[in-house]
């Protein structure tokens, strides 16, 4: 099977591209297997906790248990997944998750509807109609996906890169300008910043032809944001220019973390969701 049923390709508004890996139908699987006895735990606390209804009567607590199940049953995905940015348990534990199949913001709305639709996907039993449906279509969604336009996808943990032995101790004519750089943390966003730093941690991924491609629609990206005199950009290459944006952005100075970036971790803002995402063919 071409592993390219398996990847989209996002792409930012200023044409800088990053595939994504597609989570497969039985990692989702066995992460549902993990949320099921996350729920089935949950079920079995509440039903010793409202036990005192079969006092009352053995209909009005087998109701209320039912009313209970199915509210835990959908409500435990909406709220992981809202909180949680589209994981669960056991989606964070097999390293997936939910994003808009566009790349923007998840919804509230989308999580609930992919939820409430659970119903329909896991019928007749098992997942059997999700588990069929996101076999045969190229994004692996399931009909909750289909509906809140969704999609899962892998999302392994970043590793806190080492930004001295990255940027290799150049000298960073930036810095020779700092109102210039103060006003680049301003206006850099998080997702701006991890972009710019992923695009030189996989750099040695692509081809010769792809890397100097990406590494100039990043140049020039950042070249809008804030323009920086001749002086401090004439003769260096665009791998040299996102270096420099990524030592303003990343990299402490006197002991303070630059303020666009303060408390959001360097595997955080790497892993930001770009702004679309486009299926690749």
């Amino acid at each position: 099977m071409n592993s390219k049923i398996h990847t989209l390709v996002v792409q930012t508004s200023d044409g800088i591209v990053f595939p994504l890996v597609l989570a497969s139908p039985v990692t989702r699987f066995l992460a549902w297997i993990v949320d099921c006895a996350c729920i089935v735990t949950i079920d079995y606390v509440c039903t010793i906790v409202l036990g005192i209804f079969g006092w009352i009567s053995l209909d009005v607590a087998n109701a209320v248990l039912l009313l209970f199940y199915f509210l835990i049953s959908i409500g435990y995905g909406i709220i992981m997944e809202w909180y949680w940015r589209g994981q669960t348990i056991g989606k964070r534990l097999l390293q997936l998750r939910v994003m808009d199949a566009q790349g923007l913001r998840l919804q509230f709305s989308q999580i609930v509807i992919r939820n409430l639709l659970r119903v329909v996907d896991s019928l007749p039993m098992f997942y059997f109609v999700g588990g069929v449906t996101s076999l045969v279509n190229r994004r692996g969604q399931r009909l909750g996906d289909f509906a809140a336009n969704t999609i899962v996808i892998r999302n392994p943990p970043m590793i806190e890169p080492d930004l001295d032995q990255l940027l290799g101790g150049k000298f960073n004519s930036f810095r020779e300008h700092p109102h210039l750089a103060a006003r680049l943390r301003q206006r850099a966003s998080a997702g701006e910043a991890g972009i710019a730093l992923q695009s030189l941690l996989r750099r040695d991924e692509l081809d010769p032809l792809a890397r100097v491609e990406l590494l100039a629609g990043v140049a020039e990206h950042f070249h809008e944001v804030v323009r920086f005199p001749p002086e401090a950009t004439d003769g260096i290459t665009d791998e040299q220019y996102v270096r420099n944006v990524v030592d303003i952005l990343f990299r402490q100075q006197k002991g303070k973390r630059p303020d666009a970036m303060a408390g959001i971790s360097l595997s955080e803002q790497s892993s930001l969701q770009p702004t679309s995402i486009v299926e690749t063919l």
